[in-house]
């Protein structure tokens, strides 16, 4: 364990060693060519693209919440726009679209505020609190550019039109089918992952003061962890799911935390330096111990996906594959933690969906902070 630990750390602190930006994100051009491999095999870009599109995005994320405040109450959300390379924020009204084009960010005109979007959502988290949502429900979501909250369905499902009634009521709503998501924990198999209860398998999310997060369906308070050399790890200290899917896994016997996330060859190991939260549209990277490392894009944000053992509110939705094994794995922009896999559809042969549980929240309800480089 710990020669296999001080090596993640010596590649991580190469990496390290590549100039900052002012805003504390690695520039495109230090990033390891592994991620702009990665990033062109699963986005379709050359190398080129790559970098370029990595340095759209660190500025996306930097501008974001200048942009947010620029727009005051005419916010309708904000989105990157890969073929402009720039965040765009929608308005109700043009008043504060020369504040908001100052921060650097593109505006599109919007129907209905962010505020009104995310009252709407919330009325409807609050039907499904009261009365589950039936299986034929996959989720939803706010989508700014289309001005509503998207309802998705399971193709062919019999069981939803009550609750999409229902949610129609709260405001504005559309529907679109989609797979059903499912969690992706799996039995004991090789890897590097760690295990629970010696039957269980998932994957570590980030490093933490004291231990690590991971994904709430994964284990239950107290449930004891060996990593992934068989030795004993420690312990889950608090695990939610439905609700959250999130956990906190204090970690002891010797094992130290380390702020990288595994590249498992295809990249170097990736330094973690902060969480920002990378809007709608930028590229992401999820790394776990069944398919390792993937790559894609950030779909959604503050999703509700009713899995058959409830309902999970707050996801961030990508089209990033995973499989069985992957969860609680790491899903990181640049440097940025983003959050801990939870679930999804598909598989990494012929593609899917996938949704993780932002980070910053599970930090906050457990009182943790990130182990940064």
């Amino acid at each position: 364990m710990a020669r296999r630990t001080l090596f993640r750390l010596g590649t991580a602190a190469v990496l390290v060693l590549g100039t900052l930006s002012a805003a504390g994100t690695a520039s495109a051009q230090d990033l390891s060519p592994g991620l702009l491999s990665a990033m062109q095999q699963d986005l379709g870009l050359n190398t080129q693209q790559a970098r370029v599109r990595l340095a759209e995005e660190s500025t996306a994320t930097r501008v974001a919440p200048l942009a947010e405040a620029a727009a005051g109450a005419a916010f309708g959300g904000a989105w990157f726009d890969a073929g402009r390379g720039k965040l765009v924020v929608g308005l109700t009204e043009g008043a504060n679209a020369a504040a908001v084009h100052a921060t650097g960010a593109d505006t599109a005109t919007s129907t209905v505020s962010k505020a009104k979007l995310d009252d709407v959502k919330a009325k409807i988290d609050s039907y499904s609190h009261a009365k589950a949502a039936p299986a034929g429900i996959t989720g939803w979501h706010t989508d700014p550019r289309s001005g509503s909250v998207v309802i998705t369905v399971r193709p062919g499902a019999k069981d939803v039109s009550a609750f999409v009634d229902r949610a129609k009521q709260a405001g504005p709503v559309t529907v679109e089918t989609a797979a059903a998501p499912q969690t992706f924990a799996a039995g004991t198999v090789g890897g590097d992952p760690y295990y629970i209860n010696g039957n269980t398998r998932c994957s570590i999310g980030f490093s933490v003061q004291g231990g690590f997060v991971s994904a709430g369906h994964c284990g239950t308070a107290g449930s004891s962890v060996v990593g992934w050399d068989g030795s004993q790890m420690g312990s889950f200290a608090g695990s939610t799911f439905p609700g959250n899917d999130w956990s906190f896994i204090r970690t002891g016997y010797g094992w130290w935390n380390v702020g990288v996330v595994l590249g498992w060859g295809t990249v170097s190991d990736a330094p973690v330096h902060g969480s920002n939260v990378a809007p709608v549209g930028t590229s992401v990277c999820r790394s776990g111990s069944t398919t390792h490392w993937h790559c894609g894009t950030i779909l959604g944000q503050n999703q509700t996906v009713n899995y058959a053992q409830g309902a999970v509110y707050g996801m961030t939705q990508t089209d990033v594959c995973a499989e069985p094994g992957d969860s609680g794995g790491s899903f990181i922009s640049g440097d940025q933690a983003q959050g801990v896999t939870s679930g999804g559809w598909g598989n990494c042969s012929s593609g899917g969906q996938t949704w993780f549980q932002p980070v910053n929240p599970i930090l906050q309800h457990f009182g943790l902070s990130l182990v940064t480089l």
